[in-house]
């Protein structure tokens, strides 16, 4: 990417003008601009190959999140999602931590972890140590199941084992292969080589094996970002309300506390996070479940359920926020290879391979965080979020056109951001016009 992804007044354009400044940024051809309006994508006859019992098309809008700056490499990302204010927030929060140089990633290697579940052990400790011991010959094995993901230095690099000493059906030994998958998330390829183990575990161990699964909690899949926030980018002002930096600091640092403390406010902290994780992940055609499922075990590994993320305050008085995930995600095989959207996202996104992907993600992630503390902590978040939430209900009200605008507009300026008014103040408009129509 040549241009900055710091677009002053982005969300003022028009769609077209918007889709104009991506399209240049990315360089995208006529086709794949005709992707995101949505007039070339996903068909329903190829819908009908993906999943079962196909029936129809779902839709959901592609925002683009600007002034993300990311090791340095400017970045427009496009986010899949139906909530209002994420974006927006997004963008606010990667304009301040840009102030800072921006967002640092990093991340490990794309080792995925399959699991095998053996019941019925004689002597489960000597099994273990027998399976250990020939490590060797079930990672020949598996490396049999995927010559493609070997031949790209990936696949089997290692064996664990343990026992789980109480269950409700007694002692059973659990057998971990890590695996790496280089590009892909991975699922298929993990399970085809569980399965394929599966065997020969049985003969060393002297047990049965029941399950041959993928684990979610890929916590040997980790991607992390973090980034500073000089104090005095934090100062605003707000309804003849000033909010100095450095008490903006404290401010978020103390209402990062109780996410840290307490389970409770821990969960819609999170949520946060995964607001803009999804939203990415959705758009490129990765499993959201899946990450899901991996950031919130993760977040209770402890044995108790806490925040992702971790805010400070630096010796100079800055803002210092920092998150670790797992990030279980692909630019190869799946919805990325099937539908035409995701394609036209990572070309976007400018990412060569599944790491990069992932740091963008969690740095997304933490920009929200950011942005959801930053609200919270000072004006709440209720201000900005129903301004924008008002387009929505005016939408819901019956308002077309133009009239969204000012139905939404009168909504945030009485503060008033329901259905019912919505539909008070629309339907005074139809007859306000009827009436000067009728004057004429």
């Amino acid at each position: 990417m040549t241009q900055s992804s710091r677009l002053s007044g982005f969300y003022k354009h028009s769609t077209d003008e918007r889709l104009a400044t991506v399209a240049d940024v990315a360089g995208l051809t006529d086709e794949e601009q005709a992707i995101l309006r949505g007039a070339a994508g996903l068909d329903i006859e190829t819908a009908d190959h993906m999943i079962e019992n196909v029936a129809g098309l779902h839709s959901l809008p592609v925002g683009i999140a600007t002034n993300f700056l990311i090791n340095g490499r400017d970045v427009l990302v496009p986010m899949v999602i139906e909530e209002p204010s994420v974006v927006a927030g997004a963008s606010f929060a990667a304009r301040l931590a840009r102030a800072g140089g921006g967002f640092s990633t990093s991340s490990t290697p794309p080792e995925m972890i399959g699991q095998m579940q053996v019941l019925d052990v004689p002597n489960p400790h000597i099994a273990r140590f027998e399976l250990l011991a020939r490590k060797d010959r079930l990672l020949d094995l598996a490396n049999q199941t995927d010559p493609v993901v070997v031949s790209l230095h990936g696949g089997a690099r290692d064996v664990e084992a343990r026992v789980i000493e109480e269950s409700p059906v007694g002692p059973m030994l659990v057998v971990h292969l890590i695996y790496d998958t280089r590009d892909a998330m991975g699922a298929n390829t993990v399970n085809t080589a569980a399965e394929a183990l599966a065997p020969l575990v049985e003969e060393i161990t002297g047990g049965r094996v029941l399950l041959r699964i993928l684990s979610n909690l890929a916590n040997r899949r980790l991607a992390r970002a973090w980034c500073v926030v000089p104090a005095d980018t934090l100062t605003f002002e707000s309804d003849g309300r000033t909010f100095e930096g450095h008490q903006v600091v404290d401010r978020i640092v103390e209402a990062y506390a109780l996410a840290a403390a307490d389970p409770y406010r821990a969960a819609t902290h999170n949520k946060g996070i995964m607001n803009g994780v999804d939203a990415v992940v959705l758009a490129t055609g990765n499993d959201w479940r899946a990450i899901e499922a991996g950031a919130h075990a993760y977040a209770a590994r402890s044995g108790r359920y806490t925040s992702l993320s971790q805010w400070e305050k630096t010796p100079d008085g800055d803002l210092v926020g920092t998150l670790e995930m797992p990030m279980a995600v692909g630019t190869v095989g799946g919805a990325t290879r099937v539908h035409p959207l995701p394609k036209v996202v990572l070309k976007i996104l400018g990412v060569q391979t599944a790491r990069e992907l992932a740091e963008i993600i969690v740095a997304v992630g933490l920009a929200q965080n950011l942005a959801a503390l930053r609200a919270l902590a000072t004006e709440g978040i209720q201000r900005g979020h129903m301004s924008l939430h008002a387009r929505q209900i005016a939408i819901a009200a019956g308002a077309t056109g133009d009239e969204i605008e000012r139905v939404a507009a009168q909504l945030v300026r009485e503060r008033t951001i329901r259905l019912d008014r919505a539909q008070e103040i629309l339907s005074r408009r139809v007859s306000e016009s009827a009436n000067r129509q009728g004057n004429e």
